[in-house]
């Protein structure tokens, strides 16, 4: 079988189907999608995805699995600030996602308004907000709070995460959870503490780990993970075309002036929803599956990171890094301060100790004017922002600029009923399955977890099939 897209959901779901001969093809010419690290003034520092949430169990699961339990890392903080309106301010702990559960710890935060607060309080007393099917988080939040809350809390959350907006994203895909418990509760705030569970405050008490990573990056799992699946591995191997042949597939692989047919009995397609689309949409039975998918839109970013010598920022770096409401207008929407963040990046090369490492990003849906300006202007803007922020003096010592063009699919409204349309067209297609970020989650163990997926479904099918030419 053939597995199409050699991300973090193409190689997992070859590693859950290890006990067959599975063969990966991917266009680019490195593994691992997002996962990628390489040193920044001489220490390794990912690129793309840094962490994983440790309280889904798909992520931390599979590492274990394949050997790397003893690499797992957790951070030394995850209070991150927001920085608006020419100041630190800190986020409320509260809070699921930018909606505040909290309100008087929201007032003790500053963010607000006295305005922007009198209306969130609103909440509390306001009517039940009928939800007729899918609706915008800004149109949600905005309904029980007020337009503050939605843009000084739940946008920078959401563009960090999503790089999108909350006018456009999708209540109840991006926030299933909370849509779900908030069906049973008239005030958004209280549904909102539901959702979080009761606050650890008793003293000394342990609050479970909410990230994860790997002591040489998140980037060096692909690698292992492609070992441990057995599979055949191809790298610079894009798939032009996808056909029925038989009762299996036929792919055809490589460029059009030296096409190269590779069959499969099954075919996974762990590619974004775009690329997806083109091969199923001459796909006989296909058609509805491919019109959903290419309704999915994607935006692109970049992440700038900047290496300074210690002593340049003039007071220590607190927390592990700040957020950026886009109504502030700045180039730079979220900051990690790696060094802080993650401890065991001090031990990462001779100089660890002597540098701190900051990651800013760069970029939500609707900016490819400010993504299209070249890497030297790019980072010149990122350190521009980091100093107005934290008063950082000098030049960094070393700078990296990663691009991730078209990297984050956009949950907006109607999300849901896209992936629905996408799976019952799929499901007519005999022996494919799709996985990635486009369908259920885009954070590294929703991407597992709809790998596990594929690879069942593949698996059933197989066994049906062997079991009907055996009688």
């Amino acid at each position: 079988m053939v597995v199409v897209g050699g991300g973090i959901a193409g190689l997992a779901a070859a590693y859950f189907l290890r006990d067959a001969d599975v063969t990966v093809l991917e266009g680019s010419p490195l593994l691992g999608g997002k996962l990628a690290v390489s040193d920044v003034a001489g220490v390794a520092v990912d690129s793309g995805a840094e962490a994983l949430l440790a309280r889904r169990p798909e992520g931390v699961e599979l590492i274990r699995a394949v050997g790397l339990a003893d690499q797992l890392g957790y951070p030394a903080t995850t209070a991150a600030r927001l920085w608006t309106r020419g100041r630190f301010r800190d986020l409320p702990r509260r809070q699921f996602l930018g909606v505040p559960a909290d309100l008087d710890e929201l007032e003790r935060c500053q963010i607000l308004s006295t305005e922007g607060l009198d209306r969130a309080r609103k909440d509390a007393v306001l009517a039940a907000t009928p939800r007729d099917g899918d609706v915008s988080v800004a149109a949600q939040v905005g309904a029980r709070f007020g337009g503050e809350v939605v843009d000084r809390l739940a946008d920078p959350l959401l563009g960090a995460v999503y790089a999108g907006r909350p006018d456009q994203l999708s209540f109840e895909a991006t926030l299933p959870g909370l849509a779900e418990i908030s069906r049973r509760h008239r005030s958004l705030a209280d549904a909102a503490a539901t959702a979080l569970g009761p606050p650890a405050e008793t003293p000394g008490q342990a609050v479970p780990a909410v990230f994860t990573t790997l002591f040489g990056g998140l980037g060096t799992l692909p690698g292992v993970l492609a070992a441990a699946s057995r599979a055949v591995v191809r790298t610079r191997a894009t798939v032009r075309s996808l056909a029925r042949a038989g009762s299996g597939w036929r792919l055809t692989v490589g460029p059009a002036s030296a096409p190269e047919a590779v069959d499969a009995d099954a075919v996974v397609l762990a590619l974004p929803a775009r690329p997806a689309s083109r091969l199923l949409s001459r796909v006989d039975r296909a058609s509805s599956a491919a019109a959903a998918l290419a309704e999915i839109e994607y935006a692109s970013m970049a992440i700038v990171t900047l290496a300074y010598p210690a002593g340049a920022f003039p007071e220590p770096l607190r927390g592990s890094g700040y957020l950026v409401p886009a109504a502030d207008g700045r180039a730079v929407k979220a900051v990690t301060f790696s060094t802080v963040k993650w401890p065991h990046l001090r031990g990462g090369g001779p100089r660890a100790r002597e540098i701190e490492i900051v990651r800013c990003s760069v970029g939500r849906i609707g900016e490819e004017a400010l993504l299209q300006r070249d890497d030297a202007e790019l980072a010149a803007l990122a350190a521009r922002d980091l100093a107005l922020a934290t008063l950082v003096t000098g030049d960094p010592v070393d700078i990296r600029v990663t691009r991730w063009g078209g990297g984050l699919p956009q949950y907006t409204v109607g999300h849901l009923d896209r992936v629905s349309r996408i799976r019952e067209g799929v499901a007519l297609l005999p022996g494919l399955a799709v996985c990635g970020a486009a369908y259920d989650g885009i954070g590294i163990p929703a991407c597992i977890a709809s790998a596990r997926l594929a690879a069942d479904q593949i698996r059933a099918w197989l066994q049906r099939t062997r079991a009907t030419e055996r009688q």
